[in-house]
């Protein structure tokens, strides 16, 4: 599963990666301050992409991971090709280009998908899960600067 990076406002869930608090020990306190400017960083290009693209305000908790990916890859390539024609006003335009009918996968049965969806709900809010997640991105972070250090 993947993560987000939040603050303390957010519930103890395997999928959300917080900050700690007061840190102690010089693990955690180098994990806090990489913690946090990570979530700065991505708070902002998420906000760029908002005011963008009204389709990443809003839910996306039944969309497949797979779709998501190509959503934000795609509003991504989006925003730094505006970009790009921005810097250029005097750009030749180009004809399009035709894309390909993207194939769409119908859902037969309502039931399992429902069933699958409160089975990751509820591995989602594993509190247990979320505690060793960070311990362990903690020893990672850790080791990393270790290694670059020698």
């Amino acid at each position: 599963m993947g993560y987000y990076l939040a603050d303390g406002i957010y519930p103890k869930w395997s999928t959300i990666v917080q900050t700690i608090r007061d840190p102690h020990s010089q693990q955690k306190k180098y994990f806090a301050m990489k913690q946090e400017s990570c979530r700065k960083d991505v708070e902002r290009a998420f906000g760029v992409l908002q005011s963008r693209f009204a389709i990443i305000a809003g839910p996306s908790r039944f969309w497949r991971k797979e779709v998501l990916h190509d959503i934000m890859t795609t509003y991504i390539i989006l925003h730094n090709m505006i970009i790009e024609d921005e810097r250029d006003l005097n750009a030749p335009i180009q004809d399009a280009i035709e894309a390909p009918t993207p194939t769409i996968e119908m859902v037969i049965d309502e039931n399992l998908r429902f069933e699958q969806f409160l089975a990751r709900h509820k591995k989602i809010k594993d509190k247990n899960v979320h505690f060793e997640l960070r311990n362990a991105l903690i020893e990672h972070l850790w080791e990393q600067r270790n290694n670059f250090e020698n």
